[in-house]
């Protein structure tokens, strides 16, 4: 029997203006969800690389000073699928969220003041307690 391995998400906490990015799911798991943007970590990529690659594909806007925040062990059991995500913090830099084939309706909100219904990773990041505003 081959063994499943966990995959890889990142998810990006991109800040301006003491607001977090979040932006509503239109493909694959979770369809009409709102997160943060990210995407699977790629084989021998960094973990800051990969938060502004996939910043970039989801939204169009380009992010720095990209940091480690907090890990997630997020299990899809109707799906049958088992993510590990690494958030990770970043600021703003340039450019407007745009709608792509990924998401839409992107929204920059006051951090706990998010719409429903949230993915499971952002929903187990906000059980943690984790806010990128209590240093």
């Amino acid at each position: 029997m081959e063994r499943q391995l966990p995959k890889v998400g990142v998810g990006v906490i991109v800040i301006k203006d003491n607001k977090v990015l979040y932006g509503k799911r239109k493909r694959s798991h979770e369809t009409g969800y709102w997160c943060f943007p990210g995407g699977h970590l790629e084989f021998n990529e960094e973990l800051e690389e990969c938060a502004i690659r996939e910043v970039m594909e989801e939204s169009g806007i380009r992010i720095k000073n990209v940091k480690f925040a907090a890990l997630t062990n997020d299990m899809f059991k109707k799906e049958g699928k088992h993510y590990i995500t690494v958030f990770m913090r970043a600021e703003y830099e340039s450019g407007a969220p745009e709608d792509t084939v990924e998401m839409e309706q992107w929204k920059w909100l006051e951090w706990g003041k998010f719409p429903e219904p949230l993915s499971l990773p952002n929903a187990n990041l906000l059980k943690q307690g984790y806010n990128p505003f209590n240093k």
